[in-house]
């Protein structure tokens, strides 16, 4: 049974974030606050704007993309009641972010993104929050709507584990959904469903062992719900409108299929391979190399947590 542990490990140093690009990104976010509190101070005062780094940067499980682009978000909080809409909230972002960088600012659903083209990407989502009362974030067309990303945060802080195999594993799977040929789940469903996943399993020492037991725990729980339910208000169900069901879990089938058969296998360069033909190019080839090991770390390997079939 080859042990691929070695190069998930690789591969996790190469999708996750460079010190050199975290550096440019952190002095991006702050060169973009500076420049909103300037803009709001300056042409609407009533509005103070106060920051909170989260999502996926936050919680440290963001990647590189296969194009090298990563993102950052950075929620913007107005402690008061708006008197504007929620689409003319949005649209002040848009202003006073207009010209930091030479492509123009997108106001997207619930953020306003910056673009550092061919580098990375910093999303602006704007929350109000009265005393008493839910944060509210800004939907454009829509209104406000209750949010609570920090919870989400603080959720997926309480699960993690203290060897980082769960960090690790939700960079896997966006890997894996970076290296698809249709759009799939989000990011933070990707980090919900494994998260859960990670519940409900043993963690195995390898890597490559745990990563298709996590895989193999969401594809069970996916065919009794097809659901993906945020930890947080508004509690909402991030799979509801998803319109690839079926390619994501015939796209799940695979890589199961695919890595038992890796782990089965006794050569790890053959192994690598199977593992590359999901995770993409960015998974490093491995050593052409039988390996032999003990009965019982084959038994460990064989999914002997899953006494059931997956169709």
């Amino acid at each position: 049974m080859a042990n691929c542990h070695n190069l998930f490990q690789d591969y996790n140093g190469k999708i996750s974030i460079g010190s050199q690009k975290n550096d440019k990104m952190k002095n991006s976010k702050e060169g973009l606050r500076k420049r909103i509190r300037e803009w709001f101070k300056a042409n609407h005062p009533e509005y103070i704007p106060y920051f909170y780094i989260q999502g996926s940067y936050k919680m440290k499980n963001g990647i590189r993309t296969s194009e090298d682009i990563c993102d950052l978000d950075d929620g913007i909080y107005f402690f008061r009641a708006p008197d504007v809409t929620a689409s003319t909230l949005k649209d002040w972002i848009k202003q006073a972010v207009d010209g930091y960088t030479s492509v123009a600012p997108e106001n997207r659903k619930k953020c306003v993104r910056t673009i550092f083209s061919k580098d990375y990407e910093i999303d602006h989502p704007v929350y109000c929050k009265e005393d008493g009362k839910e944060y509210q974030i800004a939907v454009k067309g829509i209104g406000f709507e209750d949010s609570d990303p920090k919870a989400v945060v603080n959720w997926f802080v309480s699960k993690k584990d203290k060897d980082g195999r769960l960090l690790r594993n939700v960079k896997y799977l966006k890997g894996w959904a970076n290296n698809q040929s249709f759009k799939m789940p989000s990011g933070l469903a990707l980090t919900i469903l494994a998260t859960n996943a990670k519940e409900l399993i043993v963690l195995n020492e390898r890597d490559d062992i745990t990563t298709r037991d996590i895989l193999k725990e969401i594809k069970k729980e996916l065919s009794k719900d097809f659901k993906c339910i945020v930890p947080a208000v508004p509690n909402d169900n991030l799979l509801e409108n998803y319109a690839n069901k079926e390619k994501f879990l015939e796209a799940l089938d695979k890589i199961i299929a695919d890595a038992d058969s890796a782990i089965r296998n006794t050569n790890q360069k053959e192994a690598s391979k199977q593992w590359r033909k999901n995770l993409g190019n960015r998974f490093p080839i491995g050593e052409d190399k039988e390996e032999n090991l003990s009965h019982s770390a084959a038994a460990a390997g064989a999914a002997t947590s899953y006494p059931f079939c997956y169709e």
